[in-house]
């Protein structure tokens, strides 16, 4: 199985890769809806999975320039990730009973742990960017 560290390492790899890839937004988009498809094929798994709408959230908002106060770095980890998530090759084939997507779990879990102080700045920002509907209201 693979530890964090190889995970990280992964998300390295990967982030040269995806440097290039959100340079055009129309194949940023293509990799976020082939991850959306790909993520209703993994079983949930603790929190991490749980931040898949955030982190997509975030490349979008970046991509389209609505949220920029980020480094680029941190959007080619977390790009990285995706395209492990969505590549073919994995270390350990997804179809394999009950381990299959651990390998993708962890990249993901490794990207997170990267650039967590990033996604909880982006979390706020969105967060006063689209008040509750409940408070506007009062």
């Amino acid at each position: 199985m693979m530890d964090i560290e190889q995970a990280k390492n992964t998300v390295k790899e990967f982030s040269a890769q995806a440097e290039e890839l959100i340079k055009d937004p129309s194949k940023i988009e293509d990799l976020l809806q082939k991850l959306e498809a790909k993520l209703k094929e993994v079983p949930t798994v603790g929190t991490s999975l749980a931040k898949v709408p955030l982190v997509i959230s975030l490349v979008r908002s970046y991509i389209t320039k609505e949220y920029t106060e980020i480094s680029p770095k941190v959007i080619a980890s977390l790009t990285g990730s995706f395209i492990y998530l969505i590549k073919g090759k994995d270390l350990i084939p997804d179809k394999t009973p009950l381990i299959g997507y651990a390998d993708d779990i962890a990249v993901f879990a490794g990207a997170l742990m990267m650039c967590e102080p990033e996604l909880n700045a982006y979390a706020e920002w969105r967060g006063t960017k689209d008040p509750d509907p409940e408070e506007a209201a009062e």
